[in-house]
């Protein structure tokens, strides 16, 4: 007789995790693969993993995707969208959105998306507000084209990381009820400061983010192994209630600021959540 908690477990799963040879990334494939699931990575540099199929793969390149989709050769029940670059990455736009969702567009083509699977994918508090910019937004994801996505991102001047971050929270939201109807479900996290190595090579602009409320509450930032737990948990069965939906995990930061609980927080989540009194 199975326990409850199995709904939490990934056994007899295939887990894909774009971007899982560090930081966040890699601990999710690190507790999807103790949660039971046979883990594939995808990432610009390799894992050496005994018991990790692992793929080359970089976002910022059509055929590159093409060819790692080629290699992958059979369906994965679970796809984690992990990877991403900061501010002044040559190919933002494409490493940050454009690639992930072609990644996922190339399963769903191949019928590599089974009914029961999963997406989960990591945004940013930059990612909120994106329901302000939502008829932009809602323009550029209607452009499957690979190359047409691309010139419009420059012609609105749009490759930075916020707006990429705000376009993948609107294609969580859009695509919930269309990827719903084939039995796969799809959320986003949109983690606080957390220490990656992205995050220490940023530390200035993203770990001073929120300081002054971890310190009053006596907090530290998060650690990747807690934002993986979020986005492991989102795309496991626990969890089959919950699509379309982008999860804030910054320690009630921002929702502090929205409720005046915290006012040092309170200019900050008015801009993010595009409130402006």
């Amino acid at each position: 007789m199975g326990s409850a908690f199995d709904a939490f477990r990934y056994d007899g799963l295939r887990a894909l995790v774009v971007g899982g040879a560090s930081g966040m990334g890699a601990a999710v494939a690190n507790l999807a693969a103790d949660a039971g699931a046979k883990v594939t990575v995808m990432d610009i540099v390799p894992v050496d993993h005994p018991d990790r199929q692992s793929i080359r793969l970089n976002l910022s390149e059509r055929s590159s995707i093409d060819e790692a989709l080629e290699e992958l050769g059979s369906p994965v029940d679970v796809v984690f969208s992990c990877a991403g670059v900061a501010d002044g990455t040559p190919g933002i736009e494409r490493i940050n959105f454009i690639g992930h969702r072609y990644l996922i567009d190339g399963l769903l083509e191949r019928e590599w998306l089974p009914r029961g699977s999963a997406i989960g994918m990591i945004s940013s508090a930059a990612g909120l507000g994106w329901e302000a910019e939502l008829e932009p937004l809602l323009e550029f994801l209607a452009i499957s084209d690979w190359d047409d996505s691309v010139a419009w991102v420059v012609e609105h001047g749009k490759a930075d990381y916020l707006s990429m971050k705000r376009a993948m929270c609107a294609y969580v939201a859009a695509q919930g009820a269309p990827l719903l109807a084939r039995g796969i479900r799809i959320n986003a996290v949109c983690p606080g400061p957390t220490l990656t190595p992205l995050a220490q090579a940023n530390a200035e602009m993203w770990l001073d983010f929120g300081s002054d409320y971890r310190e009053e509450i006596g907090i530290s930032a998060s650690s990747p192994e807690e934002q993986a737990a979020v986005l492991v948990f989102l795309c496991s069965r626990a969890a089959a209630a919950v699509t379309g939906q982008t999860v804030v995990s910054d320690s009630g930061y921002l929702a502090s600021g929205l409720a005046h609980s915290f006012e040092p927080a309170t200019p900050v989540a008015e801009f993010l959540y595009g409130r402006f009194g």
